[in-house]
């Protein structure tokens, strides 16, 4: 038991990031949210009183090197036809940028912000490590996030081959 415990002790001072359950990189890029936004999608229905849209069936977004998948996606405008100011995708969501994927019941795009924030189930798959949590909230200008509500983190630590 007690090299056990000093094997996790070990393990836990060299990831201390992952360790505090809270703060990891996201992506390999730094997403520019001036970018154009793409959505494709099976059906739109457009609002022009409210100055939103609603994307249904197997809606994908695509911004740079960022996608966001999700069966419904309600767009929110800007005044005056000033482009995007928000997405709101739910019905299970999944973001990809580079070699990391995350999945979540929902997920709130700001993009005058640069910020995601996925709630629900939370899934961060990064190759062989996953982190799971309640909520992430992810900040594109510099590709971290945050993790926070029941944080949970599986660590592959190489073996012998």
């Amino acid at each position: 038991m007690r090299i056990f415990l000093l094997y996790l002790f070990l393990a836990v001072q060299t990831l201390p990031a992952l360790a505090q359950g809270t703060n990891v990189a996201f992506g390999t890029i730094r997403q520019d949210t001036g970018q154009p936004v793409e959505v494709t999608a099976d059906n739109l229905s457009v609002d022009q009183e409210t100055g939103t849209a609603i994307f249904t069936g197997n809606v994908l977004i695509g911004q740079g090197e960022m996608r966001l998948s999700a069966p419904r996606v309600l767009v929110v405008y800007r005044a005056e036809n000033k482009g995007i100011a928000r997405l709101e995708a739910t019905g299970g969501v999944t973001l990809v940028s580079g070699p990391d994927a995350a999945e979540a019941e929902r997920a709130d795009y700001n993009i005058d912000d640069g910020t995601i924030v996925m709630t629900g189930s939370v899934l961060l798959d990064q190759g062989p490590n996953a982190l799971s949590a309640d909520r992430m909230n992810i900040r594109l200008d510099d590709g971290t996030a945050q993790m926070t509500g029941r944080v949970k983190t599986i660590i592959q630590q190489g073996g012998d081959d």
